[in-house]
């Protein structure tokens, strides 16, 4: 029988694998694979795809959106390796993290470390040569932001953070113009404004769910420092000037009837669990029957019906 790491670990503590250590071959591979947050990732790349499409007005060449898929997982996947590797102290002490590979001693500090340089130097060049240096350039920017502004710098400092440290899971959709125009246009500047105003009421429901992991290690998340009424009415906000955000497309030019219609739809139902969300806050409900988790799985949902639109948008003007 195979005891795990975890199974001896005192609270709060990172395991560091000895030399003799025993890691199987599969659950070092399913470990480094892990480092790179596949399910983030898919997100991600749900946001890239589509604006290639819109980009091309068409279905682009299937060998570029290959190619920008495999340097946008190298790339994020770098990021989120190094943020592990940062934040393995405070991971070891959150519920939701403590199965996370330096946290297990699955993997060594020294070597996620190597492994996210490494996919951010492989990544970086694999988008220059294959793809354009503007795309990689976006992409190698993308990738610092996330690790030294965000992980390094705003994420332990301010409740501000997810709403600045969010412009990197932005550049995605400039990345994905990019890479079919070799260029900027307002149609992704557009989205990508989506994109910023989408993340801080995509993320705030979660951590009002975990606010007390977050507590626990002294991580400013805003549900930590403000009540569910403040979190509540920011969320509101950020959604009301994401939705409107969404219907630029349209007037100028970019997307027709059919993205509209979607837009308008996912945008009004999303407003109608932000504010049940806020109602709720307000009558002082609290634990389960908050329901923040309704809003944090629609706003997946809305962002996955949101850029399917844009895709499809191009095949029926």
């Amino acid at each position: 029988m195979c005891v795990t790491a975890l199974e001896s670990r005192p609270a709060g503590v990172v395991l560091t694998p000895s030399p003799g250590a025993h890691r199987p071959f599969g659950a070092r591979v399913k470990a480094f694979v892990a480092l790179t947050k596949p399910r983030i990732i898919e997100l991600l790349l749900i946001t890239t795809v589509p604006v290639m499409f819109l980009a091309e007005q068409g279905v682009p060449q299937l060998w570029l959106v290959l190619a920008t898929c495999i340097g946008g997982y190298l790339s994020a996947g770098g990021a989120n390796a190094l943020n592990m590797y940062i934040d393995r102290d405070i991971d070891a002490l959150m519920d939701r993290t403590s199965q996370r590979p330096l946290v297990t001693g699955m993997v060594s500090p020294r070597e996620c470390l190597a492994f996210g340089f490494a996919l951010a130097v492989i990544s970086t060049l694999w988008f220059g040569l294959l793809v354009n240096w503007l795309s990689a350039a976006l992409a190698l920017g993308a990738l610092l932001f996330y690790v030294v502004v965000y992980t390094m710098i705003l994420k332990r400092r301010t409740s501000q953070n997810i709403v600045w440290g969010g412009i990197a899971g932005c550049l995605p959709v400039l990345i994905g113009w990019s890479a079919v125009t070799n260029s900027m246009s307002w149609a992704p500047v557009i989205l990508f404004l989506v994109m910023f105003f989408w993340t801080p009421p995509h993320y705030w429901p979660l951590s009002m769910k975990v606010k007390d992991d977050y507590a626990r290690v002294g991580v400013p998340m805003l549900p930590v420092v403000a009540s569910n009424t403040v979190v509540a009415r920011q969320i509101v906000i950020y959604s009301w000037v994401m939705v409107a955000v969404s219907l630029l497309l349209t007037p100028l030019g970019y997307t027709g009837w059919f993205y509209t219609s979607v837009a308008l739809l996912a945008g009004g139902f999303w407003l109608w669990e932000a504010h049940g969300l806020q109602s709720r806050a307000k009558g002082g409900v609290t634990g389960a029957k908050l329901k923040e988790m309704r809003l944090f799985h629609w706003s997946i949902t809305y962002v996955s019906l949101l850029f399917i639109a844009v895709a499809v948008d191009p095949f029926l003007r």
